[in-house]
């Protein structure tokens, strides 16, 4: 399936990751908040690559829409839509912030981009519920989603890797402005 264009957010660039992300990524993930929430370890170039090789998967197989968060340039973030089955009425969408980017409005601002380009891109292929998952400690994302247009939907039970109940906030398709 070909993506219509590429999200856009007020004052930030979203585009696909690219190889020469690697430097910027191992830099981002020495962020010890960061490392909590993820699950992909990445520790140097190697790591890198081989994360950087998964977003490329994803992009092929139509299951995950990563996209760089750039701010004059430097990464800030990370935003992506995780689409388990291509063609389904649900996807999810995840994101991190790099540290020195926190508090500066980058994850609501590229959640809600992320969110439009969706909806739009994936509407005929029948697209209606994007979920937003955190955990139950996680205040931060909480705020995220509240900004981003997630209205709180659910708590989910624990589930390992994540040893805590979670938070799910949903936005349907015909809700803000698609």
């Amino acid at each position: 399936m070909t993506v219509a264009a590429h999200p856009v957010a007020d004052g930030l660039v979203l585009r696909p990751f690219e190889d020469v992300d690697a430097p910027a990524l191992v830099e981002a993930y020495r962020d010890e908040t960061l490392r909590r929430y993820t699950r992909t370890p990445v520790d140097d170039v190697g790591q890198a690559a081989h994360w950087l090789g998964l977003q490329y998967e994803g992009w092929a197989a139509g299951t995950r829409y990563s996209f760089a968060v750039l701010d004059d340039g430097e990464l800030v973030g990370n935003v992506v839509l995780k689409r388990g089955t291509p063609g389904g009425e649900t996807a999810e969408v995840g994101y991190w912030t790099a540290g020195p980017a926190r508090g500066r409005g980058v994850a609501p601002r590229a959640v809600e981009a992320l969110t439009t380009w969706a909806f739009a891109a994936f509407a005929e292929d029948g697209l209606c519920r994007i979920d937003l998952l955190h955990e139950g400690d996680n205040h931060a994302s909480c705020r995220v989603a509240e900004k981003s247009g997630y209205a709180f939907a659910e708590v989910v039970p624990a589930f390992p890797p994540y040893p805590l109940d979670g938070h799910r906030h949903s936005r349907k398709r015909l809700d803000g402005s698609e």
